[in-house]
């Protein structure tokens, strides 16, 4: 396997959408919607590919922290990952932990941190893939029950 930073050329964002369009599909996280170009510019792309085929991309970008929160201080330096998808019959071989720490290793000289949201429907597979196998904190989260 290889693992790479790529260029937002035409290939890679018709791949990159078409991988995307395999998540939708999977309705595995609340809300999600496959990717326009829209979606994927102005992010740093990052790729898992076996046999010439893409398995997997991180989608990311820097940021800097506007004001003062409890995890951070203004102007902290951080990289946000927008998406991190492996497709299926490649997960639970340690792609997608190989695809964020090489990750990672590529950021670590221009941001404190990284940071993430997630929507996943499975909270208890994210949680322990990103807490237990990544070592990154939990800060929050927002719960809620239907009523109706």
């Amino acid at each position: 396997m290889i693992l790479k930073e790529v260029n937002a050329t035409e290939d890679v964002v018709e791949q990159l959408i078409s991988l995307s369009e395999y998540w939708e599909k999977e309705n595995s996280c609340h809300g999600y919607q496959k990717n326009t170009l829209d979606d994927i510019k102005g992010n740093r792309i990052f790729l898992a590919v076996e046999d010439n085929i893409v398995i997997g991309y991180l989608l990311g970008h820097k940021a800097v922290a506007e004001k003062a929160t409890s995890v951070y201080q203004a102007d902290t330096n951080y990289f946000e990952i927008e998406e991190l998808y492996v497709i299926p019959a490649f997960r639970n071989k340690g792609i997608g932990k190989r695809l964020f720490e090489y990750v990672e290793r590529e950021v670590a000289a221009e941001v404190d941190m990284i940071m993430l949201s997630t929507a996943t429907k499975n909270f208890r597979a994210i949680l322990h893939f990103y807490i237990d196998e990544l070592g990154m904190e939990f800060w929050s989260a927002r719960l809620f029950k239907k009523l109706r």
